[in-house]
């Protein structure tokens, strides 16, 4: 099972230090394979310095796609900590 979703980024600081860690370490709770798209980039969501190099800042419009038996709860779990829920 595939989701895809657009997410726009709503945290003061985006994605930078602990926020990205907190994304990681979420990403992480699941099985499914995650990728963050910002631009023409896409990165593992997996990665701490995939996720950094992407430079995500607050207002950015990114795409989160999972593919995996936990793909649509791995995309809501992330679209929260990057609306600062």
């Amino acid at each position: 099972m595939q989701f895809t979703k657009e997410v726009k980024v709503q945290v003061p600081d985006g994605l930078h230090h602990q926020t990205a860690a907190t994304f990681i370490q979420t990403a992480n709770r699941f099985s499914s394979l995650i990728r963050v798209t910002y631009g023409t980039n896409n990165v593992n969501a997996k990665s701490l310095l995939g996720v950094l190099s992407l430079s995500i800042g607050m207002g950015a419009l990114v795409t989160l796609t999972a593919e995996g038996d936990d793909a649509e709860a791995a995309v809501s779990a992330l679209e929260q900590c990057l609306l600062g829920a």
